[in-house]
């Protein structure tokens, strides 16, 4: 997330759930269907019926604190990563002034913002600008597009600690709308893992496309240790220029859809 934040990407958050347990050990394809029950002969093909219930999808809470490590692996580079909010607005910070790459991205006050401090083979001097992105942005928007997500599947995260979590893909495509033989082209796609108890709980994300463009392969993750609901702490740069209120030919938005201007 080096460009304007996408995902989650940005990025990435509302009411908590304690879905039915599911077994890691037998894995489950697209259709819901175990493996032993494909590669019986006399199994009945997979029908509408068959699919579990869908779990609701990933969600970015008003309030969080968030701790964990931001990779792009074809640079080998992993550093520390804090992701925070309050009150509906967040930020992202990963690395800093002795690591090799530094930037934070906001969602402030429906503006979304990117800052880059610093990456490999961008100069220092003079310092880039902050950049605010056209456009009303924030949380509500984001969730709304989070709300468009395909489920994977259920899956654990191994490490020092597993994790049981849904995995989600989600992305923006340009081009036709229509299925078909039609122009189309990927922009930004993003893997969501998030906590199988709680889609507000995230866990990691898996993003690649233009908006991780100072990337060679486009290809950036970040990984949480850990994640609470506590309001965190959301600083808008000094160098950054103001967000811009909504204007009334605008509007607003409340979850995830437009209001009408007044």
């Amino acid at each position: 997330m080096t460009g304007a934040t996408g995902s989650v990407l940005v990025l990435a958050l509302g009411a908590s759930i304690t879905p039915p347990a599911r077994s890691p050990v037998e894995p489950t394809g697209g259709s819901g269907v175990s493996r032993a029950a494909l590669d019986d002969d006399n199994a009945s093909p997979p029908t509408a019926t068959s699919h579990p219930e869908q779990p609701p999808p990933p969600q970015l809470p008003a309030d969080f604190r968030g701790v964990g490590r931001y990779l792009v692996p074809d640079l080998g580079i992993d550093v520390p990563f804090t992701w925070q909010g309050r009150g509906g607005d967040s930020q992202m910070v990963a690395g800093g002034p002795e690591h090799p790459i530094w930037f934070t991205n906001l969602i402030y006050q429906n503006t979304l913002y990117t800052l880059t401090y610093k990456w490999p083979n961008i100069p220092l001097e003079p310092p880039r600008p902050c950049s605010k992105i056209p456009g009303i942005f924030n949380r509500d928007i984001l969730n709304a597009t989070l709300r468009t997500a395909r489920f994977v599947g259920p899956e654990v995260l191994q490490g020092s600690k597993d994790r049981h979590v849904d995995h989600w893909r989600v992305g923006v495509v340009g081009g036709s709308t229509k299925p078909g033989e039609f122009f189309r082209f990927p922009i930004a796609l993003g893997d969501v893992y998030v906590d199988q108890g709680d889609p507000s709980q995230w866990w990691q994300v898996l993003q690649f496309g233009f908006q991780n463009l100072f990337d060679p392969q486009l290809d950036e993750w970040f990984t949480m240790t850990t994640f609470s609901h506590l309001p965190g702490q959301v600083t808008l740069p000094a160098s950054c220029p103001p967000p811009t209120p909504p204007t009334p030919s605008a509007g607003t938005w409340q979850d995830g859809q437009p209001l009408p201007a007044p």
